[in-house]
């Protein structure tokens, strides 16, 4: 059984970063596909950014140029680099690992971009 722990979120003005950080447990890490997703009030979760395996990425159209995605597999942890953040942004952010068609997730953790 894989558990996923997210931190980093918080209150951030427009403008500003965050680092989200997933820690990984349970499981072989650099077997995950691993990705980040999004759940504003009101509407679906959606997919932000995943990494694979190798290390290759892919980006939501809204976030390209902005987020960055990286993992460490010696530290089975994920880390969405957040930057130049807008209020749109605002969001429970969730962390999940894909492995054999299985996916994990974490709780979730709380990012809002105000002024």
């Amino acid at each position: 059984q894989v558990q996923l722990v997210e931190s980093g979120g918080g209150l951030v003005q427009p403008g500003g970063s965050l680092r989200l950080s997933c820690a990984a447990s349970g499981g072989i890490f650099s077997h995950y596909v691993m990705g980040w997703y999004r759940q504003a009030p009101g509407k679906q979760r959606e997919l932000v950014a995943t990494i694979t395996r190798a290390g290759s990425t892919s980006y939501a159209n809204s976030v390209k140029g902005r987020f960055t995605i990286s993992r460490d597999n010696a530290k089975n942890t994920v880390y969405l680099q957040m930057n130049n953040l807008k209020p749109e942004d605002t969001a429970v952010y969730f962390c999940n690992a894909l492995y054999g068609g299985t996916g994990y997730w974490g709780q979730g953790t709380q990012v809002t971009v105000s002024s």
